[in-house]
């Protein structure tokens, strides 16, 4: 490995970053801490002017791309030179929290300002080329499947596929970008290294006292969009076992889902997160019940060994509630690890601000989980309290995104120093 320079030092602004906070929060911010701002919304266009203003007013080239992933570029070493891509995602699930995504979008901002600041104060030039990122439908909330937009941009989901994809309301993501004018034809390369910025939205990190994580795993997921189908009857005069009640078999099968991991320990999650009934009136046995079904796990083959089960119960709740079903999708992302050049890079910056930095499974997905197949990835994280996430009292405090963001801002400075070579193992590329 090529000898290593001491990179100038970095101080992030910690009242520039809360200003940006409180800033982009307005947009989808309810009074309560909650946030709903789902991608490519009203909402959501309003959040991504905001952020395109300030690309501007800070010297980054905005960028859009086809699906509305949006780009803040700042070409700090020239045409050809490596470029780090930063950030995460703007969109919120309904009624969630302020900071899942949107926080690693604005530390972006702030770690990438910074660290330009200090380089024209050293006098320094960078060896490589910024970018920030805030990713499309990460949250999958709106349109299915979740990471939508890295996923395009990595090749794993076709474009024409993607836009595509449909609400509840029956509006694409093709009607969705247009309505806001994020339907982009900007042309953005895959970066030579990703990194995102994140609330755990677990407990670890302030369970055992500690400021600072990095994902070193993902776990996979397997995503079934199953209908139950059963007859519309009335309430009243159809005798009980005359019924075709789509409901009950769902209700079967989520109770066995929940039974199901108490033979994987820790190491399965399963869940019904949510539920579409048809004709949804109170006095009408229900004729199709969809549910939005995940199984999660870091071993691949609990992951399958799940998916078998699965199926069986399907058939068994089918033959209780004397119902059919249909398979209307599968969305599948497989287990794997995080670059173990940029968690070196963490633990190496993590240490510099006096920090032991802990290792963590992702079992949530991230945009990086999508970019990790095309380049080196990683996902860092900060505490939030109680672990909560997706929900209007998640919170990390400033002092801790601040923090984060000193760490992130100087593992950036060490890539601006040194290059690509800072992530590379002995034996080649992280």
């Amino acid at each position: 490995m090529p000898e290593t320079k001491a990179p100038p030092p970095v101080r992030i602004d910690p009242a520039r970053l809360q200003a940006m906070m409180e800033g982009v929060c307005v947009f989808g911010g309810g009074s309560d801490g909650a946030l709903t701002r789902l991608t490519l919304s009203r909402e959501d266009g309003q959040a991504r002017d905001w952020l395109a203003a300030w690309f501007s007013a800070h010297g980054l080239t905005p960028k859009v791309d086809a699906i509305g992933n949006q780009f803040g570029v700042l070409e700090l070493a020239g045409p050809g030179a490596p470029t780090v891509m930063v950030g995460s995602h703007l969109d919120s699930q309904p009624n969630g929290g302020r900071f899942d995504g949107t926080l690693g979008v604005l530390a972006a901002c702030e770690a990438i300002l910074s660290v330009r600041g200090a380089l024209d104060a050293a006098g320094l030039a960078s060896a490589c080329n910024f970018a920030v990122a805030n990713w499309t439908n990460e949250e999958g909330a709106r349109f299915q499947p979740s990471l939508l937009g890295s996923s395009v941009f990595t090749g794993a989901a076709e474009l024409d596929w993607a836009l595509a994809r449909r609400d509840g309301d029956g509006v694409t993501v093709a009607e969705a970008l247009s309505r806001i004018g994020y339907a982009g034809t900007d042309a953005v390369p895959v970066p030579d290294a990703f990194i995102e910025l994140h609330i755990e939205g677990g407990p670890i990190l302030e369970r055992e006292g500690l400021r600072f994580g990095a994902f070193t795993r993902y776990w996979g997921a397997t995503k079934y969009r199953l209908a139950f189908l059963g007859r519309q009857a009335h309430t009243g005069p159809t005798p009980m076992a005359e019924r075709r009640d789509a409901l009950l078999g769902a209700a079967y099968l989520i109770a066995d889902l929940k039974a199901m991991v108490a033979d994987y320990g820790l190491d399965l999650h399963t869940s019904v997160g949510r539920l579409e009934v048809r004709p949804n009136s109170p006095n009408t046995v229900p004729s199709e019940a969809v549910l939005f079904i995940e199984l999660r796990s870091g071993s691949p083959a609990i992951l399958e060994e799940a998916e078998l089960r699965l199926k069986a119960a399907i058939e068994l709740a089918c033959a209780r509630a004397e119902v059919g079903h249909e398979v209307r999708s599968i969305d599948r992302r497989a287990a794997g690890p995080m670059a173990p050049g940029l968690v070196r890079l963490a633990e190496r910056a993590g240490a510099a601000n006096g920090t032991t930095t802990r290792h963590l499974d992702t079992i949530g997905g991230h945009d990086a989980v999508s970019l990790s197949a095309v380049c080196p990835a990683v996902v860092l994280a900060v505490p939030c309290r109680g672990g909560v996430m997706h929900h209007p009292t998640e919170f990390t405090s400033p002092e801790d995104q601040a923090f984060g963001t000193q760490v992130l801002a100087d593992m950036l400075m060490i890539l601006a120093t040194d290059g690509m070579a800072a992530i590379e193992s002995e034996g080649g590329r992280s």
